[in-house]
This record gives C-alpha cells, structure tokens and sequence, in this order.
C-alpha cells in the first residue's frame, strides 16, 4: 500500500523549542538591563543640553533680566524680599464674564452689591509690582522673592524674572487667569512664573531674615538710608508694603514697623526709596 503525501494545510510540525540554561538567561537579563541604563542615561544626558540651550535663548530674550553671573552671587550674602499685603484683587461676575473688580469700570456694580468702589483698586499692585521688577536691585539679581496677599487671603508668588504686562489692562487679564487657573506658566517653558502657594507667607520667607513692616501710622519715623546701613550683611531683609488706597497692614509677623516719610506715600513710592537705599548700599548702578 501506497503511503499517502501529507495534504496542504494540514497540522505543521512543531518547531524545536530551544532550551536555554539558568546562567545564560541571567547573563541575557544582566545585558538588557545594561542596555536600557545606557539608553537612560543618554536620553537624560540629551535632556540636559535641551535645558541648557533653553536657558541660554532665555537669558537672550529681551526684556528679561539675565541672571547675574555666579561670581557675583558668592560674593552677594544677602537679598532682599517684597511682601505686598492686602492687595485688592477679587474677582467678580459682571453680567455673563467673569471680571477683576476695580473702581473705574465697575462702580455702578459696586454700589448695586453694597461695596465701597473705592476699595477695589487693583491699579495699586500693578504699580508697585513693576516698581519692584523694573528696579536696578531686580537686574543685579539682590531680589529673591515677591509675594502678594489679596484682601480675600489669596497668596501668590512672582518670580523675579516674571516681566509684568505694562497696560492696566493687560494685568487685569493675567491676575484674572491666576486667580482662576492658580498659576500662569512661561510660554514655550514649563516653569511657573506666578503661583498660588499656601499661607501663611512666614513659611516662605528666609530664616536669616528681618521683617520690617511700612505704615504712615507707625510712630517710629527713620532715615531708610541710614536704616538699612545699619543692617547686616549677612541679614536678608523683607519689606512688608500695603497695596490698598487706605488701611494698615498687618504686622503680626513683622520684627520692625517703620514710616519712611512724615507723608502718605504710595506703595510705588516706597519701594521706590527702598530699592535706592539698597542700591547705594550694594553700590549697584
């Protein structure tokens, strides 16, 4: 009898397993662990000089700060921080958009609501914020850090080198959007240039540091240029500047409250005549 030839598609042969041993399928292990560690350590590698070439085009875009050289921040013990309290910035819903409240467009729907339009005057922080980011002392890289405090208790951080908008209405537009989103985020960066953070602000703050409150109020009447002279260098020093029309901060956490004029001064006033006292203190030009 005839044997008869296999049919096609039937049931294939099974192909021989390899059989391999315990010390080659470490050693296959090991080598693929190798592999992706190298390929790790290149792709962080690759990560780095992206951060790099990033921070070079930033220090070269204009109208940002550059950061002061290494050098100068040895030899730089101290630094000075703003803490603007008080500031009025509230939000409010203004027929079907939401709106940062101020005294000149929404005073008829102040006084509908029972509210003091004279109150509401976000103006105030705008003009301080640019007396303290636009300062020679922000340029010499002196300044640490900026925190703002609203009338409603909301605290948020500014960074140094944030470039705040120049119109009124152009920072109504970013202080509505942090106050919603809760941070603003550079563009084409991932850093955070404004942020929410949790109170209390002393958690924030140096811990080799003095914190001298401002108030027309205060009964003690001092020379600043005199008064930061006498400071060490080695102290960082907080102002602490009320950004409302009238009022007084609270000094609760200050180790010092001043008055730097016989006159009301406005809070851009103030930081004014504290960025130039410092300034001729460091000897920053």
């Amino acid at each position: 009898m005839v044997r008869p030839y296999a049919v096609k598609g039937g049931v294939k042969r099974k192909k021989r397993e390899e059989v391999y041993d315990d010390e080659e399928i470490e050693a296959t292990i090991s080598t693929l662990e190798n592999n992706t560690y190298k390929e790790e350590g290149k792709d962080k590698e690759e990560e780095e000089e992206i951060d790099r070439d990033e921070t070079t085009m930033e220090s070269e875009l204009a109208g940002i700060p550059i950061a002061p050289s290494s050098s100068s921040v040895k030899k730089s013990k101290s630094g000075i921080v703003f803490v603007l309290e008080r500031a009025s910035l509230e939000v409010g819903k203004v027929g079907k958009t939401y709106q940062l409240l101020n005294s000149d467009e929404h005073s008829n729907f102040l006084k509908k609501h029972g509210k003091n339009p004279a109150d509401y005057r976000p103006d105030i922080a705008h003009q301080a914020l640019l007396a303290i980011l636009d300062s020679p002392l922000n340029k010499a890289g002196r300044l640490q850090a900026v925190y703002v405090k609203t009338e409603k208790g909301v605290l948020f951080e500014v960074k140094p080198h944030c470039r705040m908008p120049r119109t009124f209405k152009r920072f109504c537009g970013i202080m509505l959007q942090l106050l919603q989103k809760l941070s603003i985020t550079a563009t084409g960066k991932r850093e955070k240039l404004l942020r929410v953070i949790a109170n209390p602000v002393t958690r924030h703050l140096p811990l080799n540091s003095r914190k001298i409150g401002l108030s027309h109020s205060s009964p003690k009447l001092v020379q600043l240029k005199e008064y930061v002279n006498a400071a060490s260098d080695d102290m960082n020093l907080v102002f602490v500047v009320g950004a409302m029309s009238h009022g007084k901060i609270n000094n609760d956490y200050t180790d010092d409250f001043i008055s730097v004029s016989g006159y009301p001064l406005s809070a851009a006033c103030c930081i004014g005549r504290i960025c130039n006292a410092l300034e001729l203190k460091w000897k920053i030009l």
